[in-house]
């Protein structure tokens, strides 16, 4: 037996899961994902979106509403008669018409161990933060933001270097997986959901919101301490990439990790970009400089000599 799906999704983060899916034999009936966007210089032709890349080479029907609150389009996706929506990474509110159209309702892929970091950006606020963990839930969706109860959760340690790029890949993985599962259990009956307060109170997590990351964010500021620092290069990477300025030049920065190390802050302690912080210093691993490749640090360094007393920032 399989279910008849619509899938929403936008990003290459939710690419797996819609191939996994159609890899398990359900029908999807039709994908939804965002309206096609220009993409890198101004002028280029809009782009279609990843996922919807995925569909036209998988022969699925690709839908891109700028929005779902009008009644045509309420319409037209009940007009699909599905069994279950699967969201991932959409992009865009689902009304409660949408959610109440699919037989079996709507279910959710979110990229953390809810109830923490709902929101935008729960991949790099739980680096951010310094959490030890993170992980993939599958959730019934409600009206609420990431409020829903949970129906299958796969926790991931979290690197001491790991970026949010390569979380962001292991996550994406998980979730295709979580998803079939999900979607056996709810063919046979037997997929149970948890109320987020419960999870709360079983695990001790505190519900936090993963606001969207903003541009100012992403300047460094040496004067903080050097593990705040290293957590926000790797959660900023590879988007939108932590930065400071070397010789007036903008360096993008990629991977890092807190060290030991005393000095003015922004200032080279030795020769391999270990950079002084106003507790500690932090090692730089992965760097970029402007129109450049991204590459390690030691490849960077047989261009760019970076002496002690050299000052960032």
């Amino acid at each position: 037996m399989t279910l008849r799906v619509v899938f929403m999704g936008t990003p290459a983060f939710s690419v797996p899961t819609l191939r996994a899916l159609a890899d398990a034999g359900h029908e999807i009936a039709a994908v939804y994902s965002q309206p096609p966007r220009p993409a890198g210089r101004r002028g280029l032709a809009p782009t279609p979106s990843p996922v919807a890349l995925e569909a036209e080479r998988l022969g699925i029907e690709v839908r891109t509403p700028v929005s779902l609150k009008g009644q045509d389009e309420q319409a037209a996706f009940a007009a699909l008669k599905a069994d279950v929506a699967v969201v991932v990474a959409y992009g865009l509110i689902l009304p409660q018409a949408v959610l109440d159209a699919p037989r079996l309702g709507a279910l959710n892929g979110h990229g953390s161990l809810l109830p923490r970091w709902r929101g935008a950006a729960p991949i790099q606020r739980a680096i951010e933060a310094g959490d030890a963990e993170t992980g993939m839930m599958v959730m019934r969706m409600e009206a609420g933001l990431d409020t829903g109860p949970v129906a299958l959760t796969d926790t991931l340690a979290i690197g001491a270097r790991e970026t949010a790029g390569e979380l962001h890949d292991r996550l994406s993985e998980s979730c295709a997986r979580l998803m079939v599962r999900a979607l056996e259990g709810l063919e046979a009956g037997t997929l149970g959901f948890e109320p987020q307060d419960e999870i709360a109170a079983r695990t001790g997590r505190d519900t936090l919101y993963a606001r969207k990351i903003e541009k100012g964010e992403a300047e460094i500021d040496w004067t903080r301490p050097a593990s705040e620092i290293a957590r926000r290069i790797n959660a900023f990477s590879p988007f939108p990439g932590a930065w400071t300025t070397l010789s007036g030049e903008r360096l993008k920065l990629l991977r890092a990790e807190a060290s030991d190390g005393t000095g003015e802050p922004g200032t080279a302690l030795d020769d391999r970009l270990l950079i002084a912080a106003g507790e500690g210093a932090v090692r730089l691993f992965d760097v970029q400089r402007a129109g450049g490749k991204a590459g390690p640090a030691e490849v960077f360094l047989r261009g760019t000599a970076v002496p002690v007393g050299t000052r960032l920032g």
